[in-house]
């Protein structure tokens, strides 16, 4: 695939969304690797996360046995938090740069988990997401969605060690969860993203996903790299 390179362009912001299991990271992945193969200069990050702060309050709310005692107002306020510093200090200067920034989760996540699931106001969420994002975002919404069930099924037999999906969110009852998928699937058509069937193999997911994403980028001047994804920060949860 041929790319137009312009060293002015702001880039193009692409987020990943979906329920518990729904494949985001992989996916994540499957399109960095397919974008750096294009040349382009990639970055891939996720929420909460993304920088030193950011990893930091991810290690401490999604800890089984500290998310339960968060109140939902105080991990909106941390979510935040997390995301002014993201945008901030990673994901705007990569996209004025004229880089593709790839993100698991951004602001719709907090709609649909705080808002959604906790029952937060809706209203009072998107000023505090305005307030974190500056308005920034995204070029394109992908949502990853299928049945609770089996993403929570997913997600328990994915686990191994990683102490994210043995608790944390993942500890709510399913009618949280259920919430959760039907916020997103309100914000899907209100915004009009892509939804895009999750219970298919990870290949045919990925191709629906760049069926998708092949045109955006076809339509933007897009800054070339020597082939380096960038990945988030890995850093110490201990």
């Amino acid at each position: 695939m041929s790319v137009d390179v312009d060293r002015e362009s702001s880039g193009l912001f692409i987020v990943f969304e979906g329920p518990e299991g729904s494949g985001k990271s992989t996916q994540v992945r499957m399109l960095a690797d397919r974008l750096m193969n294009a040349g382009l200069d990639v970055l891939t990050t996720r929420e909460p996360g993304g920088t030193d702060l950011g990893e930091r309050l991810r290690a401490l709310m999604m800890r089984e046995r500290s998310l339960p005692k968060i109140e939902p107002r105080v991990q909106t306020l941390l979510m935040l938090a997390a995301r002014a510093q993201h945008l901030h200090e990673r994901i705007q200067p990569w996209l004025d740069g004229g880089g593709v920034v790839i993100c698991d989760r951004y602001a719709a996540s907090t709609l649909a988990y705080q808002g959604g699931g906790f029952g937060l106001d809706g209203e009072s969420l998107e000023d505090l997401n305005a307030f974190a994002t500056q308005g920034v975002a995204p070029d394109l919404t992908l949502l990853l969605d299928l049945d609770v069930e089996t993403g929570l099924r997913r997600s328990i037999m994915s686990r191994g060690t990683d102490w994210e999906k043995a608790g944390g969110i993942n500890a709510q009852r399913l009618e949280f969860h259920e919430r959760v998928r039907r916020n997103y699937l309100m914000q899907a058509k209100a915004g009009a993203w892509p939804v895009l069937d999750a219970t298919q193999s990870e290949g045919c997911v990925g191709t629906d996903v760049w069926r998708t994403v092949e045109p955006k980028v076809r339509g933007c001047h897009l800054r070339t790299a020597g082939g380096t994804v960038q990945a988030c920060l890995p850093i110490e949860t201990a």
